[in-house]
């Protein structure tokens, strides 16, 4: 964001807005009842203020064959409106930004983390050598609103769409955030924590949560959705090309079932262990995203050691956990 720090004006402008901690501060967690926020989500109700995120835009008539060198994701041919996701990796094959894209035919709208805009535009200029294209940072022009799958909410004017199987992200002219919310069809704002509980419920990674220094996409499932693996080569994909091929990642996601007596949820990177381990063993793995869900009650993503057993009970901080693979042992 070009200025810091931001706080939307749905704060101060709705009732009960409750405002968010890292990664999400500057924008409401919830309006005063999250549960009622993650039903009216799941029923395809409501909006949720996004506009935290940062927006980078990419013109030029080789834009979509200039992104199709540098990201996992084949994109030279990307059908306008048609969203995608993809990753640029390290040399090493780690990862280091997640994009949501689509193309209007003209340029290609990019939203991702808040903050990461910066350095993502400095790696893409790097890379422009004779490619004619053009990357700008359009966080302060354009605002993220995402409206859950089954939407009836009129997008305005002026705004790009990103249509996915969970929802539409809008492209949204800044200033007309507050004039989007106030709109009937819009309906009731939810805050990022049920979008979050929805979020952990698909089992879907976010960069920062489920990722740290060398998470590589093979232990995420990212494979599936924002990586090509029969296009050319890109930064990291020897990488990509070994591991899949020896199919041995260090680590996978899983999916966890919280013991519900517990009043707290354990926090971004506690310690997992095996249940029946020794209270001083080394852990396994660690607590990436915690929620409370409107259902399924407390639940978790984390990240483990490949050859956790699958069956096996484990802890979560202190808190018991049943697990579900997300990535197959």
């Amino acid at each position: 964001m070009a200025h810091s720090p931001y706080s939307s004006p749905l704060l101060n402008a709705v009732p009960g807005a409750v405002a968010a901690d890292e990664p999400d501060a500057g924008v409401a967690a919830h309006y005063g009842e999250l549960f009622r926020e993650q039903r009216a989500l799941a029923r395809g109700e409501g909006f949720v203020d996004l506009s935290h995120r940062d927006v980078v835009t990419v013109t030029g008539p080789q834009r979509l064959e200039w992104l199709h060198v540098l990201l996992t994701q084949h994109v030279a041919e990307l059908p306008p409106g048609q969203a995608t996701e993809a990753l640029i990796l390290s040399a090493h094959g780690h990862i280091e930004h997640a994009l949501y894209l689509v193309d209007d035919g003209s340029t290609t709208w990019i939203h991702t983390e808040p903050g990461a805009a910066e350095p993502l535009i400095a790696y893409l200029d790097s890379m422009r050598f004779m490619y004619r294209v053009e990357v700008a940072d359009r966080t302060d022009d354009f605002a993220i609103v995402h409206l859950p799958a089954g939407s009836i909410a009129e997008v305005p004017p002026g705004a790009v769409v990103r249509e996915t199987p969970y929802g539409r992200d809008v492209f949204l002219p800044r200033a007309e955030l507050p004039a989007f919310a106030k709109a009937e069809s819009a309906g009731s704002p939810a805050g990022v924590l049920a979008l979050e509980a929805l979020r952990v419920e698909a089992h879907r990674p976010r960069l920062g949560r489920e990722t740290d220094h060398r998470t590589i996409p093979h232990e995420l499932g990212w494979l599936e959705t924002a990586v090509h693996l029969r296009k050319g080569c890109y930064r990291g994909q020897e990488t990509v090309a070994r591991v899949q091929n020896l199919g041995r990642p260090p680590r996978r996601l899983v999916f966890l079932h919280l013991d519900g007596s517990e009043v707290a949820l354990p926090d971004h990177g506690a310690p997992v262990r095996l249940a029946d381990a020794a209270p001083d063993a080394r852990p396994i793995g660690f607590v990436t995203t915690a929620a409370r869900h409107h259902e399924l009650g407390p639940i978790a993503l984390a990240l483990v050691k490949r050859n956790t057993p699958a069956e096996a009970g484990l802890l979560a901080g202190e808190t018991p956990a049943a697990q579900e693979p997300v990535v197959a042992p």
